[in-house]
């Protein structure tokens, strides 16, 4: 808008003079006068400093936009490119499995999804029926769900770390009329096989324990080794609009949601990546992401089956193995999330990790604090961070290498890509408004929720939301760009710089005020992973009866008990704003984590700081000490009660506003509050 607005003072200046009969030239000399004297110079800097990665991000917008009009205009499906790819290159190796070194070609993979999809056109599945999905990555993961899809059945993709209620929970939700579930996890079929009941149809794909299964699981290798491996008869009538199969998210702040992701929602995250990245049909991609994620396999495996490159899948990450595998396999791309790189700096230095042909890896969730150390100790060329979330529309990439940075906006064409940060309350994450009543875009270096504006008929904008109506309405806002428009509400707060680098806060919920400031516990996290040796650690904020706003609380994983506090306090003395600085601690074993290796903290900030819902040890920040002493039922009371962690808090606001050289104006500002 400003750079509008000053573009049109220049030109009428140029119009004004050449209105007297003055030469163009000078036109031309007081338009750059009035230009630069308005500010004009900033967006002068702006362009210099952006428009090669600006241009270069549009190439790929439209380089995504053009296949998937082609591919929209010809029908296709996912199963249908990738059937493209089969018949051109039939005997490259499309997978690799990292545990058993088994490879498959393109062949092999088409011939088993060709079997799988004419067992259950065979068994009466069809256009529109849910098939659950709940095993280990491996090829047969793959040829699995894209056999499905060939005979227009869609797979709800289960996390192999459900159990019990959170497992039943998603199987009913989902919709399943059958289940296909890895033989390594019969044992937790069997759990809850009573919950399922007799009209859920079960196949075992693989060996299973000593155990055994239920008596009426079908075995299903057997069934596939006997069926047709020639393409099915029955060609389902889908385009790239419906509905492939369905990506649950992590459950970090509850039960998961089932995600729908329609075959343009593959391609487009694939296609994305391909392009950003300059992946080349040489590449070969190390993956060891759970493939009942969108990382795994949407934008790993999608790489094989939209664009023909081989990917190495592990179906659990070992950092001991990591190196040693990109070397064995030839990688060139490597995929990390959540806190993968964080663990591999925690191993100790090896001759492998700087044996490799790794140029790239692609990935979100990593640390700003520990970017730089990562490329310069594994000697990785380029990080290929990006913002995304499955069901989103407001996806974003780091094109240029950036440090920290997960994503950009064009700041000299903004709306070509229609996503903003938007303010919110602070406290209740709602939209803040106008008098228009339009959401307020936030400036460069303010915090706001990103939000990608709503268009279904475009497949790069479209929300495709979850299987609950109820949790896809959650989800969206209107009247946000302009009146009677609608947007996608990511619930992610990010922040963007001048130049429209975007770097990620928090998510919504996770942010807390603390003694009048927010706390970021993305970044709290990073600094005390740092200062403990890239141990994992979690951040939330805990209410305390009688005190306004939450305390911050850390839990460490200390599986050891090795662990000072005092020791930790003097040094985050040092890297900490006082705010920010934990008033509680928890030391525990391990600390939880979701399959795409992010923080679980739900159970944590339930318990809180209370003694009777943990046996781990907990420690409390005695200001008046200047350390932190082990909780107990003598500190422990007084917190609960109020009144006396009030009196405290109070001569601690009041002790550091003075330092501040601000106390009598803030007191004077706020009366009558009352601590």
């Amino acid at each position: 808008m400003r750079a509008a607005g000053l573009c049109t003072a220049s030109l009428a200046s140029v119009g004004f003079l050449r209105f007297l009969g003055l030469p163009w030239s000078w036109g031309l000399a007081a338009a750059l006068t009035v230009y630069v004297g308005t500010g004009g110079w900033r967006f002068l800097r702006i362009i210099f400093k952006t428009a090669l990665r600006d241009l270069f991000g549009l190439s790929v917008l439209i380089s995504v936009r053009y296949e998937l009009r082609r591919h929209q205009q010809a029908r296709h499906t996912i199963p249908s490119i990738f059937q493209e790819v089969a018949t051109r290159q039939p005997q490259k190796v499309a997978l690799v499995d990292a545990v058993s070194g088994r490879q498959w070609t393109f062949q092999q993979l088409d011939e088993y999804s060709n079997a799988v999809a004419n067992l259950f056109l065979q068994l009466g599945f069809g256009s529109g029926d849910v098939v659950a999905m709940f095993l280990e990555g491996r090829p047969e993961f793959v040829g699995l769900w894209l056999g499905l899809a060939k005979a227009g059945v869609e797979a709800a993709l289960l996390n192999v770390n459900l159990r019990l209620e959170p497992l039943t929970f998603c199987l009913s939700t989902s919709g399943a009329k059958a289940l296909i579930f890895g033989g390594e996890l019969a044992a937790a079929i069997s759990e809850v096989s009573i919950q399922l009941g007799k009209n859920l149809v079960k196949f075992c794909s693989g060996d299973f324990g000593p155990e055994g299964v239920t008596p009426d699981t079908h075995l299903l290798d057997p069934m596939l080794s006997e069926a047709s491996t020639a393409p099915p008869m029955q060609v389902p009538h889908k385009g790239m609009d419906d509905r492939l199969f369905y990506i649950y998210t992590s459950g970090t702040t509850g039960m998961p949601k089932a995600a729908i992701v329609v075959h343009s929602r593959y391609y487009r995250i694939a296609a994305f990546g391909h392009h950003a990245y300059r992946m080349k049909p040489s590449d070969i991609i190390y993956n060891c992401l759970p493939l009942y994620h969108s990382a795994g396999n949407i934008m790993g495996v999608g790489q094989c089956l939209l664009y023909g490159l081989t990917v190495v899948i592990r179906k659990k990450f070992s950092a001991s193995r990591f190196w040693d595998d990109c070397i064995k396999y030839n990688c060139t791309v490597v995929q990390y999330i959540g806190e993968i790189c964080r663990y591999l700096l925690k191993q100790p230095v090896r001759p492998a990790e700087n044996q490799h042909h790794v140029r790239l890896a692609v990935g979100n969730g990593l640390r700003p604090a520990i970017w730089e150390e990562f490329t310069c100790r594994f000697g990785v060329q380029q990080i290929g961070e990006f913002y995304g979330a499955t069901e989103c529309n407001c996806s974003i990439a780091n094109l240029d290498g950036k440090v920290g940075a997960c994503g950009f906006n064009s700041r000299i064409l903004p709306n070509v890509y229609p996503i903003r940060l938007v303010k919110v309350n602070e406290d209740t994450m709602e939209l803040l408004r106008d008098a228009q009543g339009l959401c307020i875009p936030c400036q460069p270096g303010e915090p706001g929720l990103l939000v990608g504006q709503i268009n279904q008929q475009d497949p790069l904008r479209r929300f495709d939301g979850y299987v609950s109506e109820s949790a896809t309405n959650k989800k969206i806002a209107y009247n946000v760009f302009r009146k009677g428009d609608s947007a996608y509400l990511s619930g992610d707060v990010l922040m963007m710089d001048e130049l429209g680098y975007m770097y990620f806060r928090d998510r919504s919920g996770d942010t807390f005020r603390w003694r009048g400031e927010n706390v970021s516990t993305t970044e709290v996290e990073g600094v005390l992973s740092r200062v403990l040796g890239q141990t994992d650690v979690a951040v939330y904020g805990v209410d305390v009866p009688g005190v306004e706003g939450k305390a911050g609380m850390a839990a460490i994983a200390d599986p050891h008990a090795t662990l000072n506090p005092n020791a930790l306090y003097q040094e985050l003395q040092r890297v900490l704003p006082p705010y920010a600085r934990p008033i509680f601690l928890r030391l525990l074993p391990q600390v939880d984590t979701t399959g795409t290796f992010k923080i679980q903290k739900t159970r944590l900030q339930r318990e809180g700081f209370d003694l009777h819902q943990t046996s781990d040890r907990l420690f409390f920040l005695d200001l008046k000490q200047g350390r932190y002493i082990p909780m107990d039922e003598n500190v422990q009371a007084p917190l609960q009660a109020g009144a006396e962690v009030g009196r405290d808090l109070k001569r601690i606001l009041q002790r550091i506003l003075r330092v501040a050289g601000v106390f009598e104006d803030w007191v004077a500002a706020k009366r009558p509050t009352r601590f």
